[in-house]
């Protein structure tokens, strides 16, 4: 049977489901506020199980070119030089295990390129207010519907969503820059902690659209109140602390010759119980919110559009709502409390945390098989993203 579905929010996990319905036959309409559909952030990391979803809808060998391969996580305490994070991914014979390092920009445009070719149409200008008798509502715009289905991928300030979450303490301030040699491998995420009130990031992630030339994605923690203080602060007074802190990454930062070249990015922790409702399908930011400490975003968000279009497929409309959430409830909640627990002992006021992390965590992290399930837990596959709706061999 095939559905009117409408997609509020162009994003990553919004076209995605786009996407994927759209092959299986359905009438599919993206409504986005911006005057044309764009991306928002820096470089993410796509594990594994991301890549897949990339695979279903035509994406992955585009993603693949323009991202660049991660096979290892390391970071380092400032002052004692003591690693504290060692995570890397196994090698498979054919090589195709790592995390895809790739600017949102580059991604954003492989997808949207999909959803091009696959005939979704795509409506800019269009803020979702509401959703009332299966009618969209708009700002400034006269309503459309009737649809079968909504979902609403509009993020974390979603008009639709009921989600309720906290804000967390820290955030981080994210930027481009090309990648120079500077010592550091460039398949490797790097990053230099002092406690948990400092934590600098180098992540190599590949070149953005219509470019060839290799880009790094940087970041700096700080406080969610302290940006206007840092905005004010002269930058050879932050790259002077950079320099203090972590004199390897000095060329990569010195590009930064501008507060406006970092974008500030704050963070919220919670989950909905109940990612739907009457013809409503919520899914990625807009149904479970947390910190990037481990990278998953637009991973769980893309698995949230293959779950959603599984259970399309395979069930009427009104059980496919309650399939769909049932096959993601595991993964995201020990998702979302694996990032609750991770987040203070890398971004909090805490002394005792960091230290904790430093002299008991790190080295129970390097005995077997605790490796193996680190690595499981950052390319997203420690359980099945969706058991309940994948075919047994």
């Amino acid at each position: 049977m095939s559905y009117n579905i409408a997609i509020a929010g162009a994003g990553i996990g919004g076209l995605t489901a786009a996407v994927l319905l759209a092959k299986q036959g359905h009438t599919i309409t993206v409504f986005d506020q911006f005057d044309a559909p764009r991306p928002v952030g820096s470089g993410l990391v796509i594990q594994p199980v991301g890549q897949a979803v990339l695979d279903e809808i035509g994406a992955g060998d585009a993603a693949r070119a323009k991202g660049n391969p991660l096979r290892r996580m390391l970071g380092h305490e400032a002052d004692s030089g003591r690693a504290v994070l060692d995570v890397t991914y196994d090698h498979d014979p054919a090589g195709a295990n790592f995390g895809l390092a790739i600017h949102r920009a580059s991604l954003f445009d492989v997808i949207y390129q999909a959803a091009v070719a696959t005939g979704v149409t795509i409506m800019p200008s269009h803020e979702v207010t509401a959703l009332q008798d299966r009618h969209l509502n708009f700002i400034s715009k006269d309503p459309q519907g009737p649809f079968d289905l909504v979902i609403d991928s509009s993020g974390v300030s979603s008009p639709l969503s009921p989600i309720r979450a906290k804000s967390l303490p820290y955030g981080a301030i994210w930027g481009t820059v090309r990648w120079h040699e500077c010592g550091l491998p460039n398949d490797q995420l790097t990053q230099v902690y002092r406690r948990a009130d400092r934590m600098i990031g180098i992540m190599p992630s590949g070149t953005l659209p219509d470019s060839d030339v290799q880009q790094a994605a940087i970041f700096w923690s700080m406080p969610r109140n302290a940006y206007d203080a840092w905005k004010a602060m002269p930058l050879n007074e932050w790259q002077a602390e950079i320099a203090r802190l972590w004199p390897e990454a000095v060329p990569i930062f010195k590009q930064i010759t501008s507060h406006e070249q970092m974008t500030m990015a704050r963070y919220a922790h919670g989950t909905l119980r109940k990612p739907y409702a009457d013809n409503l399908a919520i899914i990625g930011d807009a149904a479970h919110k947390a910190s990037p400490q481990l990278g998953q975003g637009a991973n769980m968000a893309m698995l949230d559009a293959s779950a959603l279009a599984k259970a399309i497929a395979q069930h009427p409309l009104q059980d496919a709502l309650p399939a769909y959430a049932m096959a993601r409830r595991w993964h995201v909640r020990i998702y979302q409390a694996m990032s609750w627990a991770f987040t203070p002992q890398y971004q909090s006021d805490s002394r005792i945390l960091p230290a904790f992390r430093d002299h008991l965590l790190f080295p129970i992290s390097q005995i077997g098989p605790v490796p193996r399930v680190l690595t499981r837990l950052v390319r997203g596959d420690m359980i099945p993203p969706m058991a309940s709706l994948t075919p047994r061999d």
